[in-house]
Order: C-alpha cells, then structure tokens, then sequence
C-alpha cells in the first residue's frame, strides 16, 4: 500500500522542484557566458586556454588531510599508552597523558576564533580519543582490581556526560555531541552485563536505551543537533532490533507461563516505545535532507577576486524539504514493528497457556481486537502500520490453515484410482484415499471462518472491500467443504454439503468468474466423492446435469454452466452404460445424445455460449468414437450419425463449413462399413455415389460458376478415389491399377483441361500413389541388387543437386502454387 499525497501537495512539490531547475540552469548558463567573454577579452586574437580541470575540490582535500592527520595522531597516542607507557613512573605517565589530553580539548578554541572549524573537528577529535585512552589508562595503572565490564560501564557513562558537556559548551563544533551520544549505548549494556542479569535483563537494557535513543530523536529538533538525531536515530533502530529480536527469541523458548509472561512485558514495553515513536513522527517530519542555500553561491566563491559575475542570480531556498524517508512510511513502518511485537507477546503467552493448536486462533482473535481497537484512536499511519501487522498475523494464519483447505479440495481425486470401491466409512475417508489428514483441523477450519468475518466486516475501503468481499467467499467455502470431513459426518452428508454449496454459489450474485469457478471446482469435487459408489455416482452426475443446465438459463452464466452441463451428461452416459454393463461399443450409442443435444440448445444461447457448447458437443462425439473403435460395424454407425449431427448443425448459415466435416464423416463411415464387411471390390458400392455425386457437382457448377471444384466435385472423386487406392495396394492383379491408373490420368486431364483444382490434385496423387504401387517390386529388386553404399552415395548427389539448384527448384514451386491458385 504504497503511499500517495495529495494532488495539491504533490503539485506544489513538483512546481518548487521545477522552479528550482530553472533558476538554476538560467544562473549557470549567464555565469557560462560571462566566463567565455571574459577569456575571450583576456587573450585577444588567441584561443581560450583552458586550465586542467580539478579532480577535488579544495574542502574535500582539506577534509582527507585534516583526518589523516587525527587518525595517525590517535595511532601514535595508542602505540604511546599500550607499548611506551611502561617506561615511564606513575607521576610521568599522569603528566603526559594529562598534559596532551587538556591541550588537545583546548586547542579547538583559538582554531574556531581564527574561522579553522575543520581543523578545530579534527582536533576535537583527537582529544575525544585520547579520553578513551585515558580511562584506558586509568584502569591499567590504579584501578586493576576493578572488574572489567563494571568499569567500562562506569568509564562509558563519563564519557558520554563529559563529551556532551564538551559539545555544549563548544556548540559550534559537530563531533563531540554525537560521539557522546554514541557512547550512551553502551552503559546499560555492561552495566546488565556486569550484575549477570541475564537474558531478560541484558534485553530490557537493550530496549531501555533504544527508548532513550528514540526520545532523543523525537523530541532534539533544533536545526544544530540534525547529526545527534541522526545518530539517536540509528541507535534506537540498531539496538532496539536487536532487542526486540531477543525478546522473541526468548518469547519462542519459554517453557512455562513465566518465563512468557516476562517476555511477552518485554515485547509489550517495545511495542510501546514503536507505536508511540510512530505517532510523533508525523509531527517532526523525519530524516530530512535540505538542498543548502548557499549552494548557488559557490559559482561565485570560485570567480577570481575584484571580478563581477553580471549573470549571477541569487539562489532562493527551495520552498520544500527532500525527503530522505518519508515521514508517512516510515510512521507506519514503525507502527508495524509495534503491532507485530505486541502480537508476538500475546503469542508467546498463549502458545503454553491454551491447550493444542488454538494458541494461533487465539492470537487471531487478539489480532482481529487490535485491529478493531484501533480504528479511529490513531493516526492514519500508525493505523496503517498496526493494520499490517494484523494483516501478517492473519496471512500466517491462513498458510498455517491451507492444508485443511488443500485436503479436503484435492483429497477426492484419490477415488479415481478406486472407482465403486464401497461407500466409505465417513466423509473423512473419502477425501483421505491416498493422503493423510492433517492434524488439528478444527482450529484451521477456526482460522478460516474468523479471517472471512474480518474480511467481511472490518474492511471498508471502496477499493478493497469488493477484493476482501471476493476473499471472505472463498474462505466461506473452503470452510464449508472441510466441515464434513473435519467433524467425521457420514458419507451422504459429505455428498449432500458440496452440492448445496454449488447450488448457492451458481444462485449467488457474485462475481461471474469467481461465482462460477467455485461452482465448477465444487461440482468436480462432488462427481469425484461419487466415484466410491455406484448410485451415488448416477445420482450426482443426474443432479448435477440438471443443476448445470438450470443455470445455463441465465446469460451470464450459460458460457461456462452450459459446457459443464453436456460435460456431466457425457459422464452420465458413460456411467449409466457400465452400471448397465453394457459394451463401450454399445455406451457410445448412448453418448451420441450429447452432441445431439448441443446441436438442438446451442443456437438457442448467446454468441458466447455458443461455440462452447458446440465444442463440447464435438469433444463428446470424439468421446463416443473412442468408445466404439473396438468394434467396426458400430464405429461406422456411429460415424454416420455423427455425420448426421453435424450435418443438422451446417443447416444454420453461419455453419457452412461444417458440412466438409460431414461429408467426411459419411465418406469414413462408408470405408469403414465396406471393411468390415470385407468388400473386395468397393466400386460396386462407391461408384453408384460417385456418379450422381459427379452429376450434382456439375449441375451446382453450371448453376454457380464461381463454386469452387473442391466444393462441387471433392467429395465424389474423393468417394472413389479413396477406397480403391487402399484396395490397390493389398490387390496383386494388374487390372485395377491400370483401371484406376487410367481413370486417375483422364480426370487429372481433364482437370488441367479446366482449369480446376479438384480432379488435378486428387487424381494426380492417385495416379501418382498407383505408379509407386507398381515401381516398388522392381524398387525392391534394385535396392538389394546394389551394394550398400550406393543408396547412400545417391542421397548424397540428390542433396547435392537439389543444393545447387535450389533457387530453380524454388521460383518451379511458386509457379507451380500460383497455377493451382489461378484454378477454381
């Protein structure tokens, strides 16, 4: 939920940043004329010498230099305390180190009189680390005894009110104030640590800083301590991570109430610190970066001395702040780390206080009351990001929840390894065939109703209350097909449940496809659940053709619900022909109802249904020849009916093309029956359809001369043709090769003749496949005659050939094409 202002506060940020652009490109380029004019009037008759072009500027170089410098001078105070200190008697050692430690922290006041403030930093800095080796020292020579980790504690907390002190009092330099309130860090840290308070003390000092750090980065809004909070900043996200990390790890290992109860105080104090550091960050406006008012000025410190830049502009301030993190974001990404603490103390709480798994519902619930607690107490940012973290507790909820809602959604399809296997024991080992149930449904079967409820009741937006509408749906019906097998209901009530969830879906007004996806998955689901018993599977697939078709009568529903109606009904068919114990041959006579069904609905639904039903007609047809290809004679019945059904569908004149799949379908039809009955002379059959198929053809011609020769005469030479080239090649006699060899070259003839695609094409091949028939004894006769190596010597001169004279071949082909595309 990415966050967008205002269209007027936007505007106003994008006007101030263009009027930023232009006064700055208008100053650089009057300062860009000004200098070519002034070389050009500098050296008159000679070229501009430009001069080499600097890699650094000189406040960079004096920068890197001035910290060179205080970083070998603490090198070399290091090597003198750690290495030549033991040379030296203890009066010695306490002059030196105090003499240079004083010196160093007072120099910076004559370097900032005479305007020196880096170098005054960079000895600043120098002095801030020669106090370090002072307690250092300290330690070592006169407090030995003292334990380590106490000391350093105690070291520490000077450290940080002398360096603070030293910041005050020298305001205008910016290290010792943020170097005292780094070393504020550490002392509670070794203090927790020096006592051996243990994990939880060690983390609630963690947090007590990082309470103390944002505080400090809150309420340090003077423009002189930017660096403090940046630092303040830092700290209190650095450390408090770290203890809020602690702190759920100690929450995720309590072994008693406790222990959890102590972490869950500690969870609750950091959710405290977040939530209310998100509620002032609104009102301090972040970590921001401002574009420096002097920047136009350095076009000019860089002019020589005495000169005038006449096209310099004064540079205003921008109007606006660049923000490095937007106040908005990071308000609610705070806020989330607070949500998500609070719930992670509850949680730790409830998972050894609540019996099983109804711990995460519990915390659920909490969540949910947050969430609701919330809304109007709050800023819209702090709401925003206690609302995300809700929102993740119930996310978790629901992935800990999806193998319920995955087992009882895919757990019927194991029956279809087990068709009529018995009516199961209850409706919980029916979805259980192949897979194991998951343990502690019941709180998931929880999970999914009080997320539904959340969805439905606590999300208001116009923009997401349709998506969490949809959401809540599918949670409602996941639930509801799990309760079956969840409270172990018997089989017919597992049946009974699906079904009544599909009739409601199909009758709710939802969405068109999420209404009716969740209707088709039911319904699957419910035919698979069927599949254990014999009458259970009839009276499902009954009722669900019947419901299906229903609801096709609603036009919003009919290009999906008409589909899945002839879907059911093919399966109807093919169940009621094994119960019957009929053949597959004879069950496809059954099934051929369904595309003519869809023939006699399907002109009666809108365009969009149309071609589904239509579709699932042919997939049903395409069904019933696979059931009756065992067994010729009733494949070509049923071909021929198909053909019929077909047929009747090319009556409707946006259908014509159909009538090609019918003529088809009546040609296979005939070959088939002529096989069956072991015909060895089919001309006895084909050419009595072939001549009035001809003559018919010729008159359509006569009467349209613009109807195509395929149209006219492709099915009657195809009716003969056909048949006696399969014949001819399982005929050993010499007379119908040459009969239908002589018949093939007077219709390619006459083809040609005409100018007619058809006969050319169809009887050419026939020729063409008659004299391969006849070449291939002597083919034969010559491959084994020859030695082995010349068929392959052969091939290689073809390609060789056919590569030289490829482009030949190519231009003979496009002639060849645009003859055939010239004939009728």
């Amino acid at each position: 939920m990415t966050h967008f202002p205002p269209p007027a506060e936007e505007l106003r940020l994008l006007d101030a940043e263009l009027y930023r652009l232009d006064a700055r490109r208008a100053q650089l380029l009057a300062r860009r004329a000004w200098l070519v004019t002034a070389l050009q009037s500098a050296a008159p008759g000679r070229a501009p010498a430009f001069a080499p072009r600097s890699e650094a500027s000189a406040p960079r170089v004096q920068n890197v230099l001035l910290l060179l410098g205080g970083v070998l001078l603490t090198i070399a105070a290091m090597a003198f305390t750690l290495v030549s200190w033991g040379h030296l008697g203890i009066v010695g050692r306490a002059a030196v180190l105090g003499t240079v430690t004083l010196a160093t922290l007072a120099a910076p006041l004559p370097l900032l009189r005479r305007g020196l403030r880096s170098t005054a930093e960079a000895v600043a800095g120098l002095g801030l680390a020669l106090m370090v080796l002072d307690a250092y020292a300290l330690h070592e020579a006169a407090l030995t005894d003292t334990d380590g980790t106490a000391y350093a504690a105690f070291a520490t907390t000077a450290l940080a009110v002398l360096w603070a002190a030293y910041g005050t009092a020298l305001d205008t330099l910016r290290l010792p104030r943020p170097a005292a309130l780094i070393a504020a860090q550490l002392p509670l840290l070794l203090g927790a640590i020096a006592v051996d308070a243990g994990p939880y003390g060690i983390t609630a000092a963690l947090l007590v800083t990082a309470a103390a750090d944002a505080g400090v980065a809150l309420f340090a809004t003077t423009p002189s301590l930017r660096s403090v909070r940046i630092a303040a900043a830092i700290g209190a996200y650095g450390l408090g991570g770290w203890g809020v990390l602690a702190a759920v790890w100690l929450s995720l290992t309590s072994p008693g109430p406790s222990a959890a109860a102590r972490a869950a105080a500690l969870l609750t104090f950091a959710a405290a610190i977040t939530v209310t550091a998100a509620w002032r960050i609104p009102e301090t406006a972040g970590l921001t970066a401002t574009a420096a008012p002097g920047a136009a000025g350095r076009a000019e410190d860089t002019a020589p001395a005495g000169s005038t830049s006449p096209g310099a502009l004064p540079q205003s301030p921008p109007p606006a702040d660049i923000p490095i993190l937007r106040p908005p974001f990071l308000s609610a990404a705070t806020a989330l780390i607070g949500g998500l603490c609070l719930l992670a103390g509850v949680g730790g709480v409830l998972r050894v206080s609540v019996p099983g798994s109804w711990a995460l519902p519990a915390e659920l619930v909490i969540a949910v009351v947050l969430l609701a607690v919330v809304r109007g107490r709050l800023t819209e940012t702090v709401r925003r990001g206690v609302g995300w973290a809700c929102a993740a507790v119930q996310a978790f909820s629901l992935v800990w929840a999806l193998p319920l809602a995955a087992v009882a959604v895919l757990g019927p399809l194991g029956l279809l390894q087990h068709p009529w296997s018995g009516v199961p024991a209850d409706a919980r080992a029916a979805v259980t065939t192949d897979i194991p149930w998951p343990s502690d449904t019941g709180p998931g079967l929880a999970v999914l109703v009080i997320v539904a409820w959340v969805l439905v009741l606590l999300v208001r937006e116009p923009v997401w209350r349709p998506r969490a509408s949809m959401g809540a749906v599918v949670l409602v019906w996941a639930a509801a097909l799990a309760v079956p097998a969840t409270f172990q209901l018997p089989y017919s009530v597992g049946l009974l449940v699906p079904g009544l969830v599909t009739a409601a879906v199909l009758a709710a007004p939802l969405r068109p496809p999420v209404g009716v996806i969740l209707a088709l998955v039911t319904s699957v689901d419910l035919a698979l659940l069927a599949l254990a018993d014999r009458t259970a599977t009839l009276t499902v697939l009954s009722a669900l053709t019947a419901l299906f078709a229903a609801a096709s009568t609603r036009s919003r529903l009919a290009p999906v619900t008409a589909p899945a109606a002839l879907a059911y009904a093919t399966a109807l068919a093919c169940a009621t022909g094994a119960a019957a114990g009929w053949q597959p041959q004879h069950t496809a006579l059954l099934v051929l109802a369904v595309p003519a069904a869809a023939v006699l609905v399907a002109p009666r639904l809108g365009d969009a249904a149309r071609l589904g039903t239509e579709v699932t007609g042919a997939v049903a047809g395409l069904v019933a020849l696979a059931l009756a290809v065992t067994d010729p004679p009733l494949l070509a019945l049923v071909l021929a009916l198909l053909g019929v059904i077909v047929a009747a569908t090319a009556v409707h004149p946006d259908r014509r093309r159909v009538g090609y799949v019918a003529a088809v379908l009546f040609v296979l039809a005939t070959w088939i029956r002529l096989a069956a009955w072991e015909v060895a002379t089919p001309e006895a059959y084909t050419l009595p359809v072939t001549v009035p198929a001809l003559l018919v053809g010729a008159w359509r011609r006569h009467r349209d001369p613009q109807a195509r020769s395929w149209t006219a005469y492709g099915p009657g030479l195809t009716a003969t043709l056909a048949p006696s080239l399969v014949t001819t090649w399982h005929d050993e006699g010499w007379q119908r090769p040459l009969l239908l060899g002589a018949a093939a070259l007077v219709v390619t003839l006459l083809g040609a003749r005409h100018r007619m695609q058809a006969p050319l094409v169809l009887s050419g091949s026939a020729l063409v496949l008659v004299a391969l028939h006849e070449l291939t004894p002597y083919l034969v006769q010559v491959a084994d005659a020859l030695p082995r190596w010349v068929p392959p010597a052969l091939a290689g001169l073809l390609l060789l050939a056919v590569g030289a004279t490829y482009e030949q071949r190519i231009r003979d082909v496009r002639r060849v094409r645009e003859v055939l595309g010239r004939m009728n």
